[in-house]
């Protein structure tokens, strides 16, 4: 089965749901708000957008952070407005991600999500109409120059198709440190042509002067097998590896099966946007975040096994709503809750000598 067909965020509200255990991309959400606020400042100066601003959130999942972007983007625009003594715009916001995504959650929080605006910024605010156009993006999603502000969280780093000639990464599920070098480059040269074609169609959609705005889970080193990038998956594919000890998963399986992700490092971003030509990069800032995103310890470099037990329980969360639905349909739902237990436990005992956070990239860019 294609990916496009398999990949989404856990659904519904209940305990395993994305909605529930997103705060890690929330975060990445919360520290790109300045450079959308630079952002949305340039195309107001500009003249990019006059009566209406039509903006897109490309990989917007479901739950509380889909509209937390769309209200922090109508906020910064009021308050932009405001500054200038202009009259705001309507705005027309366009939710998009793949077919498997929960769409009903967000439509079932949309009447609240319109009443707060009202109340917020009173009667007299200009409309605002939210639809939902599923579909990947690394295809057409809009018609030419229509789009004046892309927002894209946490979401460039999945890729359109397993990368090419995999099959001697062994029991790894993704890059590794005893992956041979074949696969950093089947993996890196998968992303290449991924985040190009994301960028050549973004530039039809984007009028000129509109921008962009995309925050990417990366990793700190050209090194593709640095810690912030491959760890998470290490020790995700050891506990797959345990469970084939333990009879409860074939061997054959694990080599088949490899995550479509990819971490880039800074250069690589920068190096294809630079190549693709369409955009210039105005910002580029980096942040990172514990593994377990309720950690807020930023200062000590391991945990205590107290804490270390706690902060795999969590971690452990944030990946299976992420992983889960793309394990299911290559293992069968049977192995899902004693592999995520055994998953939880190595990453305590790893925390417990190494806190390793994740990486991300925030990039603003001017549609030339």
């Amino acid at each position: 089965m294609a990916l496009v067909n398999i990949l989404h965020m856990n659904t519904g509200d209940g305990e395993l749901s994305y909605a529930k255990n997103s705060l890690l991309q929330e975060t990445g959400i919360r520290n790109a708000i300045p450079i959308v606020k630079h952002s949305i400042k340039g195309i107001a100066n500009y003249g990019v957008f006059n009566d209406c601003i039509t903006v897109a959130d490309l990989g917007c999942s479901s739950g509380t952070n889909t509209l937390l972007v769309v209200s922090n983007i109508i906020d910064i625009v009021y308050e932009v407005c405001q500054e200038n003594n202009r009259e705001v715009p309507q705005f027309q916001v366009c939710l998009n991600d793949l077919f498997g995504n929960d769409f009903n959650t967000i439509f079932k929080s949309l009447p609240d999500f319109y009443a707060n605006l009202k109340k917020n910024k009173g009667e007299a605010f200009g409309a605002c109409f939210v639809s939902a156009v599923p579909g990947s993006f690394y295809g057409r999603l809009f018609p030419n120059k229509s789009l004046h502000l892309v927002h894209c969280a946490t979401s460039n780093q999945w890729l359109s198709q397993m990368p090419q000639g995999l099959e001697n990464n062994g029991s790894n599920i993704y890059i590794a440190k005893t992956s041979p070098p074949n696969v950093y480059r089947a993996y890196g040269k998968q992303f290449d042509t991924d985040f190009t074609k994301f960028l050549r169609m973004r530039s039809e959609e984007v009028v000129h002067g509109g921008s962009m705005v995309l925050t990417i889970p990366s990793r700190s080193l050209v090194n593709p097998v640095s810690d912030d990038s491959c760890a998470f998956f290490e020790l995700l594919g050891q506990s797959l590896v345990d469970m084939v000890k333990e009879g409860l998963v074939q061997g054959a399986d694990i080599n088949s099966f490899n995550i479509p992700l990819y971490f880039p490092c800074e250069d690589e971003v920068r190096n294809i946007i630079e190549s693709e030509g369409s955009f210039s990069v105005e910002n580029m800032n980096v942040f990172k975040v514990n593994w377990d995103p309720h950690d807020t310890d930023y200062t000590n470099m391991n945990d205590s096994n107290e804490l270390s037990q706690v902060h795999g329980k969590n971690t452990s969360k944030v990946v299976r709503v992420a992983l889960e639905p793309l394990l299911v349909s290559h293992f069968g739902n049977s192995i899902i809750h004693v592999l995520f237990k055994m998953y939880e436990k190595h990453v305590a005992e790893y925390l417990s000598k190494k806190k390793t956070r994740n990486f991300f990239l925030t990039i603003s860019l001017t549609k030339k």
